[in-house]
């Protein structure tokens, strides 16, 4: 017996005709690679920006710092075959404020070659003041010896032109603007 809206006649189940998965399944790939080709975009563009970063500080880092010239002091020494370039370079230098203790020839011994060499002690306050002392003479090389003070040497090289290679107090004024620019990317 059956009871009252009991249905025994079901119609059988039948499977679904005319519909594929596979244009669906092909929709969906396609919108996953695109997803991930723009997640790999943002992430690359990220990686970019941290690394400009970094490179920013780390040239902030190395720049020369923004000294006032009256408290540097440094010897200037004629290590070429020029004469008199030494008494020159200090004139100058001493004219746009920088302190010069003396003037003389090297007699360290040092091969100095190109423009010139800024000799300094391990200490940051003689550190610094090389950096800021080479920005007074482009292409200068850089040497750390073992002195106690901070005091700078500043070596005219063989190939120093008075006065084409002597920056200016303008171009050194750009070049601690420029330092101090990159300082505030960090």
């Amino acid at each position: 017996m059956t009871g009252v809206g009991e249905r025994t006649d079901r119609p059988p189940v039948r499977a679904r005709s005319g519909r594929r998965p596979l244009p669906p399944i092909i929709f969906l790939l396609v919108l996953a690679v695109a997803a991930l080709g723009v997640w790999w975009n943002v992430l690359q563009k990220d990686a970019d920006r941290q690394a400009d970063q970094a490179a920013a500080c780390s040239s902030a880092s190395a720049a020369a710092p923004s000294l006032d010239p009256t408290t540097v002091h440094l010897r200037v020494l004629n290590g070429s075959d020029q004469q008199g370039v030494a008494g020159q370079v200090a004139a100058a230098l001493q004219q746009l404020g920088l302190i010069v203790d003396e003037i003389g020839n090297d007699g360290s011994g040092r091969q100095v070659t190109g423009v010139g060499e800024v000799r300094h002690g391990r200490d940051a306050d003689g550190a610094g003041a090389a950096r800021y002392v080479a920005l007074y003479v482009p292409g200068a090389t850089d040497y750390t010896d073992t002195r106690a003070t901070s005091q700078v040497d500043l070596v005219i090289g063989p190939a120093f032109r008075f006065p084409d290679d002597l920056a200016s107090a303008a171009d050194v004024e750009s070049s601690l603007a420029a330092a101090a620019s990159a300082e505030s990317a960090c």
